[in-house]
Formats: structure tokens, C-alpha cells, sequence
């Protein structure tokens, strides 16, 4: 059975850096538009040239990809010539094979926003389209609010739509820009649409204010649409866009799409859809989205007991694709509704050898129960759950016991005279029977406690020479003021290594020097130091 082609279309670099709080800088949209071209992704819209410097700096140079790299522009100004019309010149002129031309397909739009006539605007998408196509470019035409045009004046807006596709545009894109229409419209009306434009050229751009895009995106295609516009991880203006990190598992695993239609992106560069998705959040440094489909941190977590022991016994039981094929994983959480099968796989899972009728494992889950009823949190700290299960199996060593630890604040003038907040920590502990004092000046109580727990560890200092805190969470887990505090610890150390340790307590302060003796005891056990 021959399989119908679906053009993947992202517009990460143009409608979601529309995002608020969202700033592309260039090395960020070379960085990004790489990722894409890798991933298999048909088209990568870069920008709109001469709008800002960046945008009009990514295309100033050719480029050999896979993907076709396109420049958006307005359609046509009204009262100007094609040559006369600088905007339409500078997408032209930009270094893209591909250029996409915003036009109006609400007539209510037209008359109230560009202040023309109907025919001046039908006229306009057809000369920029001529243009294009006289430039030696494949030419689109993203019909904006196409979907609100067509409920308002449906003869209008499908005019609009063939003015575009008579003209030579490759791509008629059917815009939902408010993000307000269902899925059974959105089937309706391309229904329509394809009665003008072949589905062949028919793309669907959907923004999410309603949730929907992706749904939107697939009822388009199985109305006859072949092209899908989104943006990774959703990014856009409002609610954002249809998210491609949803809709390209979609189109590759479900076989009623998988059974019909190809898409550029490969097998191998499926796998990889985890990864990128969470790199992509880290440019941005933003968190990403632990319940996103296929590719969040929670996607294939199972808490309830008796819901992880039918995944052991097969995975179809509750996961509706295999973790693997989009490069995620599989997590059977150890918390107080799991049971013994979340506790030997999540033990497995992060390297800790037991016999699953080891009597321990028993006091183990009942320790693990007892502590996540306080506060405690092991879902996202391994390291302090591995620390848990080893120091349960006898296999931690007491590299040094903490005696005591003090914490100043002192807001003062400095020798500039200059008035500032200092913090300063004191840590006693034991290191092969010996006392160990050390002191240290840090710009908060966490960041001295850190300083002066890591100054001095008498033999075990050079096993921690590399260690160093990147990140610091706190969660206040109830109101009050018997509130219980949270802290979540994220280390790393020389080799690239990160791991995450917790500390619970109603003192925040307390709490973070649990989880900083955790990540020390952590690092010590990974480095392999010795027993005292």
C-alpha cells in the first residue's frame, strides 16, 4: 500500500518566538534550526527578514540542509507596487528557498484592519504569490483567521484560499489564529477548502486556546490536508502552537496515521524526539514539562502499586506506545502507593543489585512510605534514594559524621562602606576520628553552608575537588507557620554527571543541609572513596 506524504512545518523561530519571556538571539535560531534539519522536519520558517537584526542577520548567508529553510512576509501593501514595497523585497531578496506570505482571509479583517475592498486584498495574495514564484521561490500562503473568515463569509475566504493556490502557491495553509475552532469544524471546513485547492496543497497552522491544536492538526489531515504547521514543545504566542513533539509520535506510531502516511522523520531520528525536546528547553532555560506527551519526565511514570506490576509483566498493560521509540524511559515510582514490583524496578533502574526476596527490601518500602508521608520526594531525587536503598542494604560507609553546623546573617558596611548582607556557615564533623572545623562567607546561608561543608574533608577532599551545586528548588509543602519545606538539590561534578539529592524539615535551613550532606555522600560513593 503506497503511503501519502505529510510535510512537517515548523515555525518555532518565527510564531513561537512570539512567546512571552521567549528571546531568540542568532546563535540560538543556528542552534535550533540544526536541531530541526536533523530531526527530519520538511520546512524551518527562520523569521521574517528585515523585521529586527536577528531575523534579518539568519538569512544573510546560503545554507546546504536537508530542510527548506523559509522567510515570512506580509502579502502585498496596498497602493504600492511589487518593486516599491520594501518589506516584500527584503523576504525575497533573503537567503530562503521558501518564503510564506501572511494574507487576510476575514473579510472582516480586510475591510477593518488593512482598510481596502475585498478584490484589492484577493489581488494582493495573488501578485505576491507572482512575485515569489518570478523570484524563483516556492511560495505560500498562510490564510490568516481562514477558519473565523469562513464561518463569517465561507465564499470570501475560499476565494481568498484559490486566489492563492490559481496564482502558484505550493502551500494554501488554513490558519485557526484565535485557536477557537473543534476538531468536527475543523473537518467540515477543510472539507470545503479542498473542493478549491487541492488537499495536495492544503496546510493547517493551529494555535491552542481551546487545547486542541494537535487535535485540530489531525482532523485536518484526515480531511485531506498534507502539510502541518507547530513549533517544538508547543512554543507560541497565548496558548501556543500544535506541538510537534506530540504530533510527530502521533504520525509515526498510531497506525491509523502510521498505516496511511510517511513523514520525514525517521526511526532513528524519532528516538532522539526526548532529547531534543528537553535541549530545546534548555536553551531557553525554561523547565520542561514533566506531563508533556510522549517526550515529559512523567510520560511513562507509573506510581500505583498494582498499575507497575502488569507493566512488569508486559508494558502493553498501561503504556499505549514503547518509552524507547521516542528516547524516553520508563519509571516505576517508589512513593506510599507503590508496592515491592515499583521498588525492585526503580531499584534496577538506577543500578542497585538486590535479590527481590531479600528480607530488606520489605523494612526498605516501609521506610520509603514512612518518609514520603513527611514531605520527602523520590521521584526526582535518585541519588537520595539510592542513598536510601544502599544505606537499607548495608552498602554506605559513614565517611564522616556531621557534629554540628551554625549559620550568621549579618547585614553590615564593608570597607567601601557599602551596606550588604553577608552569610556565614560553620560546619563541625568527624573524619577517621578526627574534628574537623571549618568556616566560610557565602552570598546566602546555602551557599555559605555549601562552601564551608566542602572546604574541608580531610582524606576524602580530592574525591570532591570537582563537585559543584547547579540548581536549588524549594517547595513549601503546607501553609502555615508549621510549614514543611522542601529542597531539591541538583549537583554535578567533573565528568558530566548530574544527579539530584532531597532534605526535608520545617527549617528551609535544615532541610537544604540534608540535601547538601546527601549530595556530598553521593559523590563520595560514585567516586568510589574508601571506607574510613
Amino acid at each position: 500500500m503506497t503511503r501519502e506524504r505529510i510535510y512537517l512545518f515548523d515555525t518555532t523561530l518565527r510564531d513561537g518566538a512570539q512567546t512571552a519571556g521567549v528571546d531568540f538571539t542568532l546563535a540560538d535560531k543556528m542552534a535550533v534550526a540544526t536541531m530541526l534539519d536533523r530531526l527530519g522536519v520538511d520546512y524551518v520558517e527562520g523569521g521574517y527578514p528585515g523585521a529586527n537584526p536577528t531575523d534579518t542577520a539568519f538569512f544573510s548567508e546560503n545554507r546546504t540542509t536537508r530542510a527548506t529553510f523559509v522567510a515570512f512576509g506580509m502579502t502585498k501593501r496596498a497602493g504600492r507596487s511589487v518593486e516599491n514595497d520594501a518589506g516584500l523585497q527584503g523576504v525575497l531578496q533573503a537567503k530562503a528557498a521558501a518564503c510564506c506570505f501572511v494574507g487576510k482571509s476575514w473579510d472582516f479583517h480586510v475591510v477593518h484592519a488593512l482598510g481596502i475592498t475585498l478584490e484589492e486584498n484577493i489581488e494582493q495574495i495573488r501578485e505576491t504569490v507572482a512575485a515569489a514564484i518570478a523570484a524563483g521561490r516556492e511560495a505560500m500562503i498562510d490564510c490568516e483567521h481562514f477558519f473565523d473568515g469562513y464561518k463569517a463569509n465561507p465564499d470570501y475566504a475560499l476565494a481568498c484560499a484559490k486566489a492563492a493556490y490559481d496564482a502558484g502557491a505550493r502551500w494554501v495553509v488554513l490558519c485557526d489564529t484565535n485557536g477557537g475552532t473543534t476538531p468536527d469544524e475543523v473537518t467540515a471546513i477543510v472539507a470545503k477548502a479542498k473542493a478549491v485547492v487541492p488537499g495536495a496543497n492544503l496546510g493547517i497552522h493551529a494555535h491552542d486556546d481551546m487545547g486542541l491544536a494537535v487535535a485540530n492538526s489531525l482532523a485536518a489531515v484526515d480531511a485531506g490536508a498534507r502539510q502541518i504547521q507547530g513549533t517544538l514543545n508547543g512554543l507560541g504566542e497565548r496558548c501556543g502552537n500544535a506541538n510537534l513533539a506530540t504530533l510527530i509520535p502521533s504520525l509515526k506510531l498510531k497506525p491509523d496515521y502510521a498505516e496511511r502516511f510517511e513523514i520525514g522523520v525517521s526511526d532513528e531520528g524519532l528516538a532522539t524526539l526526548t532529547q531534543l525536546s528537553r535541549a530545546f528547553d534548555e536553551l531557553l532555560n525554561r523547565p520542561s514539562n514533566r506531563h508533556a506527551p510522549y517526550v515529559g519526565a512523567n510520560a511513562f511514570a507509573t506510581k500505583a502499586g498494582i498499575h507497575a506490576s502488569a507493566i512488569l509483566k508486559d508494558p502493553r498493560t498501561y503504556e499505549h506506545v514503547a518509552p524507547e521509540s521516542v528516547g524516553n524511559h520508563r519509571r516505576l515510582l517508589v512513593s506510599d502507593q507503590g508496592g515491592k514490583s515499583n521498588l525492585v524496578s526503580e531499584l534496577a533502574r538506577i543500578g542497585v543489585e538486590v535479590d527481590k526476596t531479600d528480607p530488606r527490601l520489605d523494612r526498605l518500602l516501609a521506610e520509603v512510605k514512612r518518609r514520603e508521608a513527611e514531605g520527602y520526594a523520590y521521584e526526582g531525587a535518585d541519588a537520595s534514594f539510592a542513598l536510601l536503598a544502599n544505606r537499607a542494604l548495608g552498602r554506605v560507609p559513614d565517611f564522616f559524621t556531621i557534629e554540628s553546623f551554625r549559620v550568621m546573617v549579618e547585614r553590615r558596611h564593608n570597607a567601601l562602606g557599602e551596606l550588604v548582607t553577608m552569610s556565614e556557615a560553620v560546619v563541625k564533623l568527624t573524619v577517621d576520628g578526627e574534628t574537623l572545623i571549618t568556616a566560610a562567607e557565602g552570598n546566602g546561608p546555602i551557599n555559605a553552608l555549601d562552601v564551608a561543608l566542602r572546604k574541608d574533608l580531610g582524606r576524602y577532599q580530592p574525591y570532591i575537588a570537582d563537585l559543584r551545586l547547579t540548581d536549588y528548588k524549594v517547595r513549601i509543602l503546607n501553609g502555615g507557620t508549621e510549614a514543611v519545606t522542601r529542597v531539591l538539590i541538583e549537583s554535578t561534578d567533573g565528568g558530566g554527571v548530574v544527579w539530584t539529592t532531597v532534605g526535608v524539615s520545617p527549617n528551609i535551613i535544615d532541610a537544604s543541609f540534608e540535601a547538601l550532606v546527601d549530595s556530598l555522600t553521593y559523590k563520595l560513593l560514585k567516586a568510589g572513596a574508601p571506607a574510613p
